[in-house]
Order: C-alpha cells, then sequence, then structure tokens
C-alpha cells in the first residue's frame, strides 16, 4: 500500500513579508446604548432631566424618574427652566414637601433592569441642589428594590445655599440586586436638583467619571492596537449647528465638566449625555494601551444632504486642527492646555484622523479634500482616512479611491456587511491591493450573525487581511449591544445592566489581537488540494417592488442566446400594491431585461425609497436585486442566498422622480450590468463561495520572539499537514483551538462560554499538526 503524501505547510520565521503594525483593532459608537447605559459608568437615567421627544417620542423631561409619597407624606415635582444650572444645561427638578411624614420625594428608575448593586461595594452619590424654602431639613439618599427592601446605606444632606451647589456622598450596597434611587425627605421644604448620578466606586481603573468595569476589561482583554470612535453614522448625521441639539457629533461639546456638556439626540432614537466624551475616549484608549482613531465630520450630513458652504470651511477645517493640538499640543498651546486642565498634561500622541463616514458624492469629497489639505499641511505626521461609502464595489466605492489616491490619503475606510457566502466567495479581495499608496481600512464589518459559524467564516477572511499587502488596518462592528435596547445586531458583545458576555465572533476577535504579532512572514503549502470556481445561477422568476410609488411601463425580457421575448405593458406601484410579477420562472443564463420607470413621490432624502428589480428570483429567500433608488442617493445590486444577504456593488441613483427613465439590466451567469437611459450604470462579477483546504498564516512577535501560527479550517473533515518550520527545531508551543461546535451555536447570558477556546500546551513542535473540522488554531511557538 502507497503511504498517503500530506501537503506540507512551511513557515519562513527569517522571511519576513510585511509589517503588521496597528491592524486589528475595535470600532466604538453609541449605539445599542453602547456608552449610556453601558460602558460609560453612569448608573443613573435621565440625570439632567434633559430628555425630550426629538430625542425619541417616548421620553419627556420625567422619563425614568417617578414621584415618592409614603404614608401620609405628599410633594408634587416638576420640572422648571427659570433658573438652570448653566447654558448648557437648561432642565432641573423642582422638589416641593408639601405633607412631612414618612418620606416623600422623588426616584430613578436607572435603565431597564434598574440600578445593578454588589453587596459590599461602594458608590459615590453627587447631585447639584439649591435651596428654595427658608430653611433646608434633611433630604435621604438610599436605594430599594421593587419589594422595598432596603439595598444600601443611607446617607443626607441639608440644602442649604441658595446658589447652585454641588454634594458629593458615599454610599455602600447592602444587597445584590436591582434597585431605584431614592431622595425623600421627612419635612416640608422646596429644593431644586440637578445632575443626579450615581456612579460605582470601582469604575475601570478607578478613573472618575470612568468605565463600567466588567464591559471595559471585556475590551482590554482583547489587547486591541486601536479603537476607533465615536461612530458611525452618528458622525455625520444631524444638523451643522453645533448648537442644535440634533447637530452632528461635534467633538468640543464633549469636553470641559459633565455638567457643562449639552444633552444631544442621538441618531440611534435616545438621548446621548455625552458623558463619554473624547477626553474619556483619549484615557480609556491609554488605559487598555491602544491607538485613539477619533472620526470627524467634513460638514455634510448624507442623511439629509446639508452641506456647509463651500465658502464657509474654515469652521471644519478647525473641527480637525483643534482636535489634533487638543490630543497632540503642548500645555501652552489652547486646546493642549484645555487638555491639560482636565487633568492630562501629557499629549495622547494621536496618530490617525478619519474624516468623514460612509459620505459618498461629489459635494462630501469637495468638502473632505478643503479639511484633508489643511490638517495635512498643518500635520504631516497624522496619517488621514478617507471613506468609500458603504458598499464593497461599484460607482461610489471607487470614488472614495480615487479622491484618496488624489489627496494621498494613508488610508481607505471601507465598510460593509455581508454574508458568510461572499466572505467565502472573497477571501482573497485584498491581496489585489497594491502594497503602495493608500491602505484600506476595513473600518467596519460582519457576516451578518453571532453564530459559530459566523465566527470561523470571519477568522478566515481575517488571515486573509492578514496576508493583504494593501490592507493595514481592521475592526468588526458593532462592538456593544445592550440587550434591553437593541438597535442593530449582529454586535459582539452583549450586557444587561449586570452581566456580559461576548459572542463566538468575539473569541475570534480576541484570539487574533491577542496573537497578532508584529511581521508577517512567509508561508506556502505544497500539495493542497485545488477547488474549481462555480458559477451563479441567473435563472428564475422576474418581479418588480416598491416601498413607494412608482409607474413601471414597457417591460420586455429578452433571451439573448434564442432572441425569445416576453413583455408587458405596464404597471402602479404603490402602498396598496408593492409587487408585480412578470415572468413566475425563467430557465434562462443569459437574459436582458429593459423597462421604464417614474417615480411618483417626493424627493429622496432621509428615507430609502427604492425600486427594486428581483431576478433569478427562486423563492424569498433566494433571488438578485437591483435597488434602483436606495440610501442617500445610491443604488445597488445585492444577492440574496439562503437567507443571507450579500451586497455586491453600489452607484449613485438615478432618480426617476418627475421624468420617465429607460433602465436595462444584462444577466450573463456570473456577470451582470445595469443601463440607465442607455449608459452603462455599473457591473458586478458575482463569485460563489469556495471553501479551500487550509486557511493559514503566520507572524513574529518583535518583544517575545514567538512565532504565531494561525489556521482555520472550514471543511467538515480534519486537515492534516507536515510542519516545516525552517530553522527553527525547538521551542514548546502554546495552543488555543476552537472547535467542536455546531453551525448555529451561540454564547448567551446563561451560557456565557458555551464557544470558547481550548488552550493546551506541547513540549516541542509536532512534525505533523491536525486542524479539527471547522476550527480556528492560533499556535504561538517560544
Amino acid at each position: 500500500m502507497m503511504k498517503e503524501e500530506l501537503p506540507v505547510l512551511s513557515v519562513y520565521p527569517d522571511k519576513p513579508v510585511k509589517e503588521l503594525g496597528d491592524l486589528f483593532g475595535l470600532f466604538f459608537e453609541d449605539l445599542n446604548h453602547a456608552a449610556d447605559g453601558g460602558l460609560y459608568g453612569e448608573l443613573v437615567q435621565n440625570r439632567s432631566f434633559e430628555f425630550e421627544k426629538v430625542d425619541n417620542p417616548e421620553y419627556h423631561a420625567l422619563y425614568a424618574w417617578e414621584k415618592v409619597e409614603r404614608g401620609d407624606s405628599a410633594a408634587q415635582i416638576h420640572v422648571e427652566t427659570s433658573q438652570p444650572l448653566n447654558r448648557n444645561n437648561q432642565h432641573y427638578l423642582t422638589v416641593e414637601i408639601t405633607r412631612g411624614g414618612e418620606g416623600s420625594g422623588v426616584k430613578n428608575l436607572g435603565y431597564a433592569g434598574g440600578i445593578w448593586l454588589e453587596k459590599g461595594k461602594d458608590y459615590k452619590f453627587s447631585c447639584w441642589y439649591a435651596k428654595l424654602s427658608a430653611e433646608g431639613k434633611p433630604v435621604r439618599i438610599l436605594l430599594e428594590d421593587g419589594n422595598g427592601e432596603i439595598c444600601s446605606t443611607e446617607v443626607s444632606f441639608i440644602p442649604e445655599e441658595q446658589e447652585w451647589t454641588e454634594i458629593v456622598l458615599d454610599i455602600t450596597a447592602v444587597r445584590t440586586g436591582a434597585a431605584s434611587l431614592y431622595l425623600v425627605s421627612d419635612e416640608v421644604q422646596i429644593f431644586k436638583m440637578d445632575m443626579v448620578s450615581l456612579f460605582p466606586k470601582d469604575t475601570f481603573l478607578g478613573r472618575a467619571n470612568g468605565m463600567r468595569s466588567d464591559i471595559a476589561q471585556m475590551l482590554a482583554d482583547m489587547k486591541p492596537k486601536f479603537m476607533r470612535f465615536p461612530g458611525g453614522c452618528l458622525v455625520h448625521c444631524g444638523s451643522l449647528n453645533a448648537e442644535d441639539r440634533v447637530s452632528q457629533y461635534r467633538w468640543k461639546n464633549t469636553l470641559g465638566t459633565v455638567e457643562q456638556r449639552p444633552a444631544k439626540r442621538n441618531l440611534w432614537g435616545y438621548n446621548q449625555t455625552l458623558g463619554l466624551g473624547y477626553y474619556e475616549f483619549f484615557c480609556f484608549c491609554e488605559d487598555i494601551h491602544t491607538q485613539p482613531l477619533p472620526i470627524i465630520s467634513a460638514g455634510w450630513d448624507p442623511h439629509t444632504l446639508r452641506a456647509a458652504p463651500l465658502d464657509q470651511m474654515q469652521e471644519w477645517i478647525d473641527e480637525a486642527l483643534d482636535l489634533i493640538e487638543f490630543a497632540n499640543g503642548g500645555t501652552d498651546t489652547k486646546w493642549g492646555s484645555v487638555r491639560a486642565e482636565m487633568g492630562h498634561p501629557e499629549p495622547f500622541d494621536l496618530k490617525y484622523l478619519g474624516i468623514g463616514n460612509e459620505e459618498v458624492g461629489d459635494s462630501f469629497f469637495e468638502r473632505f479634500e478643503i479639511v484633508h489639505q489643511a490638517v495635512k499641511e498643518r500635520y504631516p505626521e497624522i496619517r488621514l482616512i478617507g471613506t468609500s461609502g458603504p458598499g464593497c464595489d461599484g460607482e461610489v466605492f471607487r470614488q472614495g479611491w480615487d479622491s484618496a489616491r488624489k489627496m494621498e490619503s494613508s488610508y481607505v475606510d471601507e465598510h460593509y456587511y455581508q454574508s458568510t457566502d461572499w466572505m467565502l466567495a472573497n477571501m482573497h479581495r485584498y491581496e489585489s491591493y497594491p502594497a503602495d499608496g493608500p491602505k484600506a481600512f476595513l473600518g467596519e464589518y460582519a457576516s451578518r450573525d453571532e453564530k459559530y459559524y459566523n465566527a470561523l467564516v470571519e477568522a478566515a477572511f481575517m488571515i486573509g487581511m492578514e496576508k493583504a499587502p494593501g490592507l493595514g488596518l481592521a475592526c468588526y462592528a458593532p462592538l456593544l449591544c445592550n440587550s434591553e435596547y437593541i438597535n442593530w445586531k449582529p454586535d459582539l458583545i452583549w450586557f444587561d445592566n449586570h452581566r456580559v458576555y461576548g459572542t463566538p465572533c468575539y473569541q475570534v476577535q480576541k484570539l487574533f489581537m491577542n496573537h497578532q504579532g508584529d511581521y508577517e512572514v512567509l508561508t506556502n503549502m505544497e500539495g493542497a488540494a485545488v477547488l474549481a470556481d462555480t458559477n451563479l445561477d441567473v435563472s428564475g422568476g422576474i418581479r418588480f417592488g416598491t416601498n413607494s410609488s412608482f409607474s413601471v411601463s414597457a417591460v420586455k425580457i429578452v433571451n439573448r442566446d434564442t432572441g425569445e421575448c416576453i413583455c408587458c405593458d405596464g404597471f402602479e406601484l404603490n402602498a396598496e400594491h408593492q409587487e408585480a410579477i412578470v415572468a413566475e420562472s425563467l430557465p434562462w443564463q443569459r437574459y436582458t431585461i429593459s423597462f421604464r420607470a417614474k417615480r411618483r413621490c417626493a424627493s429622496n432624502t432621509e428615507k430609502a425609497l427604492q425600486l427594486n428589480l428581483k431576478f433569478g428570483w427562486k423563492d424569498e429567500q433566494n433571488y438578485l436585486n437591483w435597488i434602483i433608488e436606495g440610501w442617500s442617493q445610491v443604488s445597488s445590486i445585492t444577492a440574496m442566498q439562503e437567507g443571507r444577504f450579500s451586497d455586491l456593488g453600489m452607484y449613485y441613483a438615478p432618480s426617476s422622480s418627475g421624468q420617465e427613465t429607460e433602465y436595462r439590466l444584462e444577466a450573463d451567469g456570473s456577470y451582470i450590468e445595469a443601463f440607465v437611459n442607455g449608459v452603462s450604470h455599473g457591473e458586478v462579477v458575482y463569485k460563489m463561495p469556495v471553501v479551500e483546504q487550509l486557511y493559514y498564516s503566520a507572524s513574529t512577535e518583535s518583544e517575545s520572539s514567538d512565532l504565531i501560527m494561525k489556521a482555520v479550517n472550514l471543511q467538515t473533515d480534519p486537515v492534516t499537514v507536515r510542519l516545516n518550520i525552517e530553522g527553527n527545531k525547538t521551542g514548546s508551543v502554546d495552543i488555543w483551538e476552537l472547535a467542536g461546535y455546531e453551525h448555529d451555536d451561540v454564547n448567551t447570558f446563561d451560557l456565557c462560554e458555551k464557544v470558547l477556546p481550548r488552550h493546551y500546551t506541547l513540549d516541542a513542535i509536532p512534525q505533523k499538526m491536525t486542524f479539527a473540522p471547522e476550527s480556528v488554531t492560533m499556535l504561538r511557538i517560544h
């Protein structure tokens, strides 16, 4: 019997390919209550009585507050604005105890689930107050649960001052569990309050106004190379006036003491206190030993198409230049002195700055280039980051790259959320990117779910990133989600008011960040199986749909091989008639669809009003789609396979509002091209998923001199290889293996470590290595 020849996986530790730099990091945005009610340690919701309906239709100034009247006691509470704490904090609470007794006043419910306390731990209560009656009487501060059980020590203060005065008191929990914060008095009096706060004393590293320690530790444990903040779409969404409550995110509003920071409407439908501001972001990055990577606006809102006048761009230039001075300037500079006054005289050593987030179009890039040029002239050492929009390919995407090359940006920020099918088909996407010129920054990505199989495919995709010469930075998104406030899924880390867990995708990200290495080294595998590509099946039904109102006419489908033709005079699509089926099922692989359409509604601004041409229709879970008008004046070609969505390409949308427009789509297997008024509008080549025999990479770590190997086996069978490590024949090995789970396995609050890497050690490097079916393996060779 002939001996089976195993593939040989060779690693050359002394042959570096490229420096990995700050490759894998974190993306933070305050969505899913990631900051307020999450990472930011504040336990009181609506602490400054600034919640308004503009933030959320359910909000009002007393949201999360309730009046307390015990026994025969009585009180009146109301929010006023006549004598505010300051210009940025206009609302305050007046408490009038009209009848004394067992205690009346107010309580705060905290965030969903209540204020979580841990027995024996200390908490800092603070508020601003002023007396309105002739004599102040004691106000008691305590925490109680829903059954009336006392959960804390009781402290008190007497409102003795007529001017706004801050009081700070320590409280200790005597029970573990959820509670509400009570402020009550037994005697008749009137006083006003603002900025009512409760913070755990054990914030991350004990910082005042700091981070919730368990969530922060989860982030620190990942050992990220950078953290991108504060978003995300909230960077650019809103008014261009920094004074407006619905303004774009303006970092200067987040400085100073927390009571001086204006509340703002959060894009994701809630109030944003800005308690977690730029100073806190920079400090947190320093605390977890990672590079800060802030993103700023360039004076353009893609949601509403608001734009700063081109002759008034100095404000936006200053937004960038002043930020760099705040982060890096000496204490003798204007903004460096502000940083020092806040408690950090040493510079933060900012290296990266992103200008814009997913914005597209000429109006944005005009403004982007103005800001970019000004920063480059003043601070040539800062690595500037452009944007290529929210798609993986197409006209929109290419314009971002063209602008970055023109301006000689350091990076281009790519965003896409794709199916595992798309990732499997595009594992080598970044290998074709050139090593010179701007590098890619994959600033938002995920495979649209949090299951074990998603984590596996993402791991293989990350190996492709590590080996790509033209990709420099990458971060999964979103990062955090409060399980009681869900705006977006999937997410990397889930939490409630006292628990936190990482998804299988978190475990993969943590493995890659913990074992990134400093230099990729040469690897190859001889004897690996070669897997062939397959073509896309575009046969199926043809149908139109909308969430708006369109007239469609002169529909014609032509078989490009036989000339066979199907025609339809036309139809109206609207709220009552949202879909029209032109062909139930066609066996054709090469065909042309042509038609005319006219939109019969207001112009497309913030809402994604669209006309869909669905082709290759098999069922609701399997079809292709030309979205002719979509988000922020763009259209796209997408695919749905077994319910898994992929975005194939994004283009500037031709509006059919007010005029009839000619459309044509040509399908030729995997090649699809769209035309508008006879002119090519966009083309895509859809690659079919392919599972390779093994995905692998290797790197060296300078400080430890370790050799790190990564391997992902996506096959359902084990893969055994011979290891050939040139020039390195001895050394113990630490191995982390993620294996043995079902595709749909997830982590939960009750099973937070169901999917978890197994760690073991070997005394020597094995000559043969078997990678378990559907596994991620890290080898750290000492």
